[in-house]
């Protein structure tokens, strides 16, 4: 049986390698290489090739800046085909016109790349009979640096591109270009989520998976003071011209030491300083006019299917990764409702809520609920108020590692979907899980799998949708099932506070 098959693109044709039971095209340029003059613009065209491209290997990441709570790498460099994307597809798929999944991955906004093996897209283009998608694009400070003379959110615009790839060339691979489904998780959540908001995005989509989505979205001057300060930092300005001729990676690499400081900012930059990522998509008047929420509130996706939900407990992945977990102190959690919690009533209401909770769960709850599960049920709602049909989900099963102390953590879910247990941060999370926890697991995963490629076939993952009055959701764990929201709590506390735009806290320079 053949292990190679060629394809024909608008550039020229790939040849893929077998992956299992299906067909991987890696490495494929949906865009041209930002360097040069290219390198803070929208994204260009890719040149055209003769012969046979080969498309066996992941293009290199994008230039990027360790996350320091992390400490994680970030991956080899290997050429400046940054702006790459990857197809799986079933080996029968000729002419089958299968939906299509474009997985936008996570990583703060900093960091990340398609070739992390936690987002092999073989199982789920095999057992839901779908064609998988998963993309670069350019991350951290030449994505979402809002720099003097070139167009803001790059990043976002780097993912218009490749669906517009996507819209043009996917039938060659067996794959339905009015059926695609955009999906991600974390800061690739927030980047599909925008996609609702971006004019230039309409008729690229007709479906997405919101999967803990953050609600960090900046202002212009927020996100102009950011680079400012950062750029201040290594002796340069914020334009184009002083930029184009430094070196990308070594700018990205000389960022680390400099994010291990944005702590001591937070008078100055609120959330995005507590939170450590100073990167994230920016309300620009022209390439994201609006946030998500006000704009899918008023029927921007109407005609968009959604599925958005998130973890139980998104935040202690994090507190473990700061060794804080269970460790909270009564003024650490004093200081996480000042800052988490809705003004000005906020931290009382999480007291009055919470009589019970002990300083660590406040502080874990706060910042769960302020980082990633009430900016995701506020998309829901906002889906629901606009006109839109959304099915809303929680993930409750516990991660089997260091005991099961994690619980649903953050980045939890993502292995579930890609049916990967053994390899990436799933590894980690599922360490030393017991032959039950490995075979729930894998019962978990194949029915999450089956839900998301099933909405992805025709719109409806298998359970009830959300309303703003019966608040059902799909509770996700070894005995799942349709529910009330199970953060009502927390969702009452903040119901009049979606997600917002970040400002600049102090004017007027340092």
């Amino acid at each position: 049986m053949a292990d190679r098959l060629e394809r024909k693109t608008a550039s020229g044709i790939v040849a893929g390698r077998r992956d299992g039971a299906a067909w991987a095209f890696l490495g494929i340029p949906y865009a041209a290489p930002p360097v040069g003059e290219a390198r803070f613009a929208e994204p260009r065209p890719p040149a055209s090739w003769s012969g046979v491209r080969e498309a066996t290997s992941f293009g290199p990441p994008a230039p990027q800046t360790s996350l320091p709570v992390l400490k994680a790498p970030v991956g080899e460099a290997g050429g400046d085909d940054w702006l790459t994307l990857n197809i799986w597809t079933p080996r029968d798929a000729d002419d089958a016109a299968l939906p299509v999944m474009v997985w936008l991955h996570g990583g703060g906004f900093l960091m990340g790349t398609a070739a992390e093996p936690d987002y092999n897209g073989q199982r789920i283009a095999v057992d839901g009979r779908v064609v998988v998608v998963t993309l670069n694009f350019r991350v951290g400070f030449e994505g979402f640096a809002q720099i003097d003379g070139a167009p803001a959110n790059r990043g976002l615009l780097d993912v218009v591109a490749a669906l517009e790839w996507i819209k043009q060339n996917i039938g060659e691979f067996g794959g339905d270009n009015d059926r695609v489904t955009v999906f991600g998780q974390s800061a690739g959540a927030l980047m599909a989520a925008t996609l609702l908001a971006m004019p230039r995005a309409q008729g690229l989509f007709s479906r997405m998976i919101v999967q803990s989505p953050p609600g960090s979205i900046l202002t212009g001057e927020l996100a102009a003071d950011i680079t400012g300060f950062l750029l201040r930092s290594l002796g340069h300005r914020t334009s184009v011209a002083d930029l184009g001729t430094t070196d990308p990676r070594e700018l990205a690499a000389s960022l680390t030491p400099v994010l291990a400081t944005v702590r001591q900012r937070a008078d100055r930059w609120g959330l995005v300083a507590l939170g450590g990522v100073p990167f994230a998509p920016v309300i620009d008047g022209d390439v994201l006019p609006r946030t998500p929420w006000d704009a899918v509130a008023g029927g921007a996706a109407r005609d968009v299917e959604l599925v958005v939900g998130h973890t139980r407990d998104e935040s202690r992945l994090f507190l473990t990764l700061a060794g804080a977990l269970g460790s909270v102190s009564v003024e650490q959690a004093a200081g996480a409702l000042r800052a988490y919690a809705p003004a000005p009533h906020g931290p009382d209401a999480y007291r009055a809520a919470f009589p019970d909770a002990t300083p660590a769960q406040l502080f874990e709850i706060v910042q769960s609920d302020a980082t990633f599960r009430m900016p995701a049920i506020h998309l829901a709602d906002a889906q629901a108020q606009g006109g839109g049909r959304v099915f809303a989900y929680e993930l409750t099963w516990n991660a089997p590692a260091q005991g099961g102390a994690l619980g649903a953590c953050h980045c939890l879910d993502y292995g579930l979907v890609f049916g990967i247990r053994t390899a990436g941060l799933t590894a980690l999370l599922t360490n030393g899980a017991t032959e039950a926890e490995r075979a729930e697991y894998e019962a978990i995963s194949g029915d999450v799998r089956r839900r998301w490629t099933a909405f992805a076939e025709h719109g409806d993952p298998g359970w009830s949708p959300y309303d703003s009055t019966g608040r059902l959701v799909q509770v996700i764990d070894r005995e799942s099932g349709t529910a009330p929201y199970p953060e009502e709590t927390s969702r009452r506390i903040w119901a009049e506070h979606p997600p917002r735009p970040l400002p600049l806290l102090v004017t007027g320079s340092e």
